[in-house]
């Protein structure tokens, strides 16, 4: 049974799932690849990017590889390279079916807040990185003085995240939201 004829982005062949009433998977199927798209030309892998925006356009976030796979019309293998890179970077985690030896990969809660968080540890490293590096070349010198502000931004970057991650997670509060 296709995507089309279950009207749940592939998975109304599961026991127990009702297909969605009333959603047009011709356009989540555009939107997915618009988005995907959008994170594509952001700088992320296009393969990343489809299963993402798949995973996102699913009511519980979670699909297996054979549900991305039919839904996207991609390879299992190019579904597992996007689960890694999408792993790797603290987008998606990986959970076993009950009863079952397939996995499942869904977006972590709070996912922006997530993904951001480990932005911050990488900017961590960098900083860290960048100041030995201008040690090592010399403050004084045209590319020390790079690094140094390069590694300065890092840190004002850093302080911002957390205050602005702080204020998002007020917000939420405010709205209500999940």
């Amino acid at each position: 049974m296709s995507s089309e004829t279950t009207g749940t982005g592939g998975r109304g062949h599961e026991p127990g799932r009702e297909p969605e009433q009333g959603r047009d998977e011709h356009a989540v199927s555009r939107f997915v690849e618009r988005f995907a798209a959008d994170m594509t030309e952001a700088g992320m892998q296009r393969m990343a990017s489809r299963v993402f925006a798949a995973l996102l356009a699913d009511d519980d976030g979670s699909m297996t590889s054979a549900e991305l796979s039919e839904q996207l019309q991609i390879s299992p293998a190019a579904v597992s390279g996007a689960i890694n890179y999408l792993t790797q970077v603290s987008m998606v985690g990986r959970e076993r079916d009950p009863g079952s030896r397939r996995d499942r990969y869904r977006l972590h809660n709070e996912i922006w807040y997530a993904t951001f968080a480990s932005r911050d540890r990488v900017l961590t490293r960098w900083e860290h990185t960048l100041r030995e590096g201008a040690q090592t070349l010399g403050q004084d010198t045209p590319a020390g003085a790079r690094l140094t502000e390069t590694a300065e931004f890092f840190e004002f970057l850093q302080t911002e995240l957390v205050d602005l991650m702080d204020r998002w997670r007020d917000y939420r509060k405010k709205f209500d939201l999940p």
